[in-house]
């Protein structure tokens, strides 16, 4: 089974840096405490770490 992640947008954008924004948007986040799942690799996690203020991530087997 892969490992998946579950991200949650759980800060707001307002008065963030343009790149964070988009990488938020990247990940696939509009809305606060929406919630997304995406596969465990290098891209998305790298993703993750850019933004770790803004959100919170479960891993989540499936």
């Amino acid at each position: 089974m892969a490992k998946k992640l579950q991200i949650t947008l759980k800060r707001s954008l307002i008065g963030r840096p343009e790149t964070q924004r988009v990488t938020v948007k990247t990940l696939g986040l509009r809305k606060l405490n929406q919630t997304v799942v995406h596969n465990d690799n290098p891209a998305i996690r790298g993703m993750i770490n850019k933004v770790s203020h803004l959100v919170e991530v479960t891993e989540v087997d499936e």
